[in-house]
């Protein structure tokens, strides 16, 4: 694998149906089971026009702001990263709490700070998301912002 890019493709079969395991907890409004550090987006395709969910890691929550901060584990390429960008509109789902958000895609500068403040606050989960996604253990947090965008969803 080349240094610096995401590991493998979208997955398929049995690792694309265990991955998406969460989304129907969260559907059949047991999203709680998973905590706060996980969260349900809603989203409309980008071709299709349907509704899809993902369910992604909480980056941080601002209590005041009543944001959530999430990152996109599969790059720019991902599909709901892709489908936010021409739909920002979307419904987040926490634990059994819904609300209607706007998701905004952070700049490098303030995605490489949401990071680093997530892999201090976080040092293990960020070397497995580090090792998952981009196949290395030691990888500046840096560096990471630069392959995963970082989004702010804002209640709207």
């Amino acid at each position: 694998m080349a240094k610096g890019t995401i590991r493998g493709s979208r997955p398929r079969g049995c690792m694309r149906r265990l991955l998406r395991l969460p989304v129907w907890l969260f559907r059949l409004r047991l999203g709680w089971l998973l905590g706060r550090r996980f969260l349900m987006i809603e989203h409309k395709g980008r071709t299709s026009g349907l509704r899809r969910y993902v369910v992604v890691e909480v980056v941080r929550h601002d209590r005041r702001a009543n944001s959530y901060v999430v990152a996109s584990g599969w790059g720019h390429k991902a599909d709901w990263y892709r489908n936010i960008r021409v739909t920002p509109e979307v419904r987040v789902t926490v634990g059994v709490r819904r609300f209607d958000a706007r998701a905004v895609p952070l700049s490098l500068a303030e995605s490489r700070r949401e990071l680093c403040a997530y892999a201090l606050a976080h040092p293990v989960a960020f070397a497995a998301l580090t090792r998952v996604m981009l196949g290395e253990r030691d990888v500046a947090c840096e560096h990471v912002a630069e392959l995963l965008p970082v989004v702010v969803l804002a209640k709207r």
